[in-house]
């Protein structure tokens, strides 16, 4: 999704001019229309000149914010000859945002508790296991209701890189600087509140404004897993899930359960068989990592929180209608689903017929550090490992095909959907561990792989990814809610697939004009800061070698600034 920003004019430049004392408080608009769920007020600076629309303008609006809110000026504003400085230069205006956001939180809450004395020395921090992480309001466990939302804003920017051309699905090589916002409403109530017999109503409502950068195209690994690939879908409010869960347990010994938004019982059975049942997402319960999975206070990019080998069933939006039966033991977990496909690649639309077209997806996890037991770490160090595999029947076509009427002259350029049928069959496997090394440090991978022949339909035109991250917790300087992490992901794709991105064909994502093949590699680091209750900001750099599968265009890197609120 893209943010159109205005382009500049007189008026704009008064308004620039106006009083530094004032501070402008702005709705975080998305086009033409101010997002329905825009209740975070920003104090930013007004935007000028939209790369998009002035593609003459060599660097990133992202590199022209002026001093409107107290004094920030920008360090520079004459393009470098080194293409470094105008990154630094964007870090330097992206660390004072998070400041100018930060330090009114930080004296306004110590002026709320005056009476409350600080002790001599720091505390000492909390196990990870007390950790809750903390909202605007309290939530209650003993209420049958549960009413949350979250709003999560991200700002990205890249300034110019090597790019000899471009064709329809290009990353753009020029600079670009995009807005989005995703809100979401959380209800739930509890039917039957026995914990044997439980049973959980699911509603949530979301808007996801704003546009991605390139409009999301470009990248298998985009940067922004808020955003929705089809701007024409707008912010208007849409139901994200809608489903009924139960639970039938095995077992009268109860243990402790934290309330989430999907499951609202604090005690569950040891032993027990759920269902979920409705609209979903299902990487809501399939591929979960700890460390590498939450685009809202961990890693933003698409094949880092998602194991992008894995064609999950979903709409344009991620959500799906789905059956999820999964059953817990003591130190494991197996879980399976039956998914709706969609009806084109990365459609809105959905089939209904599940004898046409069908996601099957299976998972079984183990709840055992057997990396600790190899690296020789402490028993009482927790790690998981999970094993995935999936089968998709869906209106896909094979790249070979496409690839072979091309050349024969049947096609004037390769088109994958001219040579679609029912009945084609995609599978792939993953591997997703976690693992704790210390009080303070755990480390994650994914491994995915899939068979590459039939068109990427759903998530994104991955193949094969390896992944390996790591995190490391604020409680080491008495900040247990701040975290500062850092991964590399490395995708590819099979033959038939560069073959047809070689000859110009286009996936729902990629399509350079040509193609000079390589893996696309990525860099990720984030630092998240909590500033009050349930309000945190991430400064986040990614650096991206050959995009879309392309060495001859690249290296991109990434900057960006989010603000994630817990209401």
């Amino acid at each position: 999704m893209i943010l159109r920003r205005p382009t500049r004019n007189p008026a704009r430049t008064a308004a620039v001019n106006r009083s530094r004392q004032e501070i402008a408080r702005q709705w975080v608009e998305t086009g033409d229309e101010r997002c329905p769920l825009a209740g975070v007020w920003f104090a930013l600076p007004d935007l000028v000149s939209d790369p998009d629309d002035e593609p003459q303008i060599r660097w990133p609006v992202f590199s022209l914010f002026r001093g409107k809110a107290g004094c920030l000026h920008p360090v520079h504003n004459f393009p470098a000859r080194c293409s470094l400085a105008p990154h630094l230069k964007n870090l330097v205006h992206s660390a004072a945002v998070l400041l100018l956001f930060a330090a009114p939180l930080a004296v306004w809450a110590q002026q709320q508790d005056p009476a409350e004395d600080r002790p001599a020395t720091l505390p000492e921090s909390p196990a990870p296991a007390e950790e809750t992480a903390p909202t605007i309001f309290p939530h209650s466990d003993t209420l049958r209701y549960y009413i949350a939302g979250q709003a999560n804003i991200i700002l990205q920017a890249h300034g110019p890189f090597h790019s000899p051309y471009e064709g329809t699905n290009s990353f753009l090589g020029r600079g670009e600087y995009k807005t989005s916002l995703l809100g979401t409403l959380f209800l739930g109530a509890q039917v039957r509140r026995d914990p044997r017999t439980e049973t959980d109503a699911i509603f949530n409502l979301e808007s996801s404004g704003g546009r991605g950068l390139s409009e999301a195209l470009g990248l298998a690994g985009f940067t922004n897993l808020d955003v929705v690939r089809n701007p024409n879908l707008g912010s208007v409010p849409y139901v994200a899930r809608v489903q009924l869960h139960q639970t039938i347990g095995f077992s009268n010994h109860l243990i402790e359960s934290d309330r989430t938004p999907f499951s609202l019982a604090t005690e569950v059975p040891e032993r027990r068989l759920q269902f979920y049942v409705g609209k979903m997402s299902l990487p809501d319960f399939f591929d979960i990592n700890s460390i590498g999975s939450d685009s809202h206070l961990q890693f933003m990019n698409w094949t880092v929180d998602n194991n992008g080998a894995w064609d999950y069933a979903a709409d344009t939006r991620g959500y799906t209608y789905a059956v999820v039966t999964e059953y817990d033991d003591k130190v494991w977990s197996a879980r399976y689903a039956v998914a709706l496909m969609p009806t084109v690649a990365n459609g809105i639309d959905l089939v209904w017929n599940l004898r046409q077209a069908s996601g099957q997806n299976w998972e079984f996890e183990l709840n055992k550090p057997l990396l600790g037991q190899l690296l020789f770490l402490p028993p009482e160090r927790k790690g998981t490992v999970r094993v995935l595999s999936y089968v998709n029947h869906a209106h896909m076509g094979l790249y070979r095909v496409a690839n072979q009427a091309y050349l024969n002259g049947e096609d004037p350029k390769p088109e994958i959907t001219k040579h679609e049928t029912y009945g084609a069959v995609k599978y792939g496997f993953g591997l997703n561990f976690e693992q704790e090394l210390t009080n303070y440090m755990r480390v994650f991978g994914r491994f995915g792989w899939n068979e590459g022949q039939h068109e990427s339909f759903a998530y994104t035109e991955d193949d094969q990814t390896f992944e390996i991250g790591a995190d490391y917790s604020g409680r080491a300087w008495s900040r247990p809610f701040d975290k500062v992490g850092v991964t590399s992901v490395s995708n590819a794709i099979k033959k038939d697939h560069q073959d047809y991105l070689k000859l110009g064909g286009l996936g729902f994502l990629l399509g350079d004009g040509k193609l000079n093949y390589a893996r696309e590699d990525i860099v990720e680091g984030y630092y998240t800061l909590h500033a009050w209750r349930g309000i945190f900001y991430s400064l986040d750099l990614q650096y991206i070698a050959h995009p879309g599968y392309n060495q001859d265009r690249g290296p991109a890197l990434v900057e960006s600034v989010r603000m994630h609120v817990d209401f």
